[in-house]
C-alpha cells in the first residue's frame, strides 16, 4: 500500500518509489495521482487503473499475485491512513495470508499548508489540528463527529471531501463558534498543474467555492492560525534547555518570568 502524496510525482518518498519499481503489478488511482508516478514502474509491469475496479476486483488481483509469487504496489493518493479505503484491503489480505506493508505519503493538508506558507500550530494561537469531513455524503459520520462540534474547539481544522456542500459547511463552522472573519484557505488540486489556492473567510466560504465552481479535489483549512504571526517558540529560545543544549542563565530567568506572568 503506497502513499503517493497529493499528486506530484516528486513528492513520493524514496521508499514509495522503490516499492513501485520493484512491483510486478501496479494498481494506481489515475484520477488522483499524476501519471509521472508510473515512471518508477518497470517496463514489463502490469499497470491497472483502480478507477474502474471494485474492492472485489482488486482482491482478485492480490490473490492471483499470491498464487504466482508476484509483488503488487497499490498506489493510493495522499496518505493511506486517511480516507484511503486501505483497512478493508489490509484486513482481507491478512485473512488470505498475504503480507502487507503500508508506506506513508504526504497528506494533501500538509501540501496545502506548505504551498500557503503557513504553520498550522502557532504557539498560543492553535496547538491542535482536526482532520475531518462534512457529514451528509455517501459515508455517514459517527455520532459526535459533526463539523459544528469540532468547530467549538476554535483551533485549526482541515476539511476533506466537503466542497459539494459548501453552504452546509459554512453554516456548521459558524454554528460551532468560528467568527465570520475567521481565515479560510481553499485548495484545489494542489501540486497538480491546475492547482488553485484561494484565501477567504468563513463568512465568504460558500460564495468563493461557488464562484470557482469547486466540488471535488478540494480541501479547506480553517482557523485563526492561518493569519496569526509566528510567536516565539520556547524550543529555540536561548533560555530553553534540552539534552543537546544548555540554557543561557539570564535568558532562562526571563523565560520563566513570562511563564509566571512576572515579566
Amino acid at each position: 500500500m503506497v502513499g503517493a502524496g497529493p499528486g506530484a510525482a516528486d513528492l513520493l518518498t524514496f521508499r514509495a518509489a522503490r516499492a513501485i519499481a520493484e512491483a510486478d503489478i501496479v494498481i494506481w488511482a489515475a484520477s488522483l495521482v499524476q501519471r509521472e508516478v508510473l515512471e518508477h514502474a518497470r517496463e514489463d509491469a502490469r499497470v491497472l487503473d483502480s478507477a474502474g475496479m471494485a474492492l472485489e476486483d482488486v482482491l482478485t488481483v492480490y490473490e492471483e499475485a499470491r498464487r504466482d509469487g508476484l509483488r503488487v504496489a497499490r498506489v493510493h493518493s495522499g496518505d493511506p491512513s486517511l480516507w484511503g479505503g486501505t483497512q478493508e484491503q489490509v484486513d482481507r489480505c491478512r485473512e488470505l495470508g498475504i503480507a502487507v506493508e503500508i508506506i506513508p505519503g504526504v497528506s494533501s493538508f500538509s501540501a496545502v499548508a506548505a504551498l500557503a506558507g503557513r504553520e498550522l500550530t502557532i504557539p498560543e494561537v492553535a496547538q491542535s489540528v482536526i482532520l475531518t469531513r462534512l457529514g451528509g455524503g455517501k459515508t455517514p459520520m459517527p455520532p459526535g463527529e459533526e463539523v459544528r462540534e469540532f468547530a467549538r474547539h476554535g483551533t485549526t481544522m482541515a476539511l476533506f471531501l466537503s466542497a459539494a456542500r459548501s453552504g452546509q459547511l459554512a453554516a456548521e463552522l459558524l454554528e460551532g463558534g468560528y467568527p465570520t472573519g475567521t481565515p479560510v484557505i481553499i485548495a484545489y488540486q494542489v501540486t497538480w498543474p491546475e492547482e488553485l489556492l484561494l484565501h477567504c473567510t468563513v463568512g465568504t466560504l460558500e460564495e468563493t467555492v461557488k464562484e470557482h465552481r469547486l466540488w471535488k479535489h478540494t480541501l479547506f483549512l480553517v482557523g485563526p492560525a492561518l493569519s496569526a504571526s509566528g510567536t516565539r517558540s520556547h524550543l529555540y529560545h536561548p533560555g530553553h534547555f534540552h539534552g543537546f543544549r544548555r540554557a543561557d542563565p539570564a535568558a532562562r530567568r526571563a523565560l520563566r518570568a513570562t511563564r509566571t506572568g512576572d515579566a
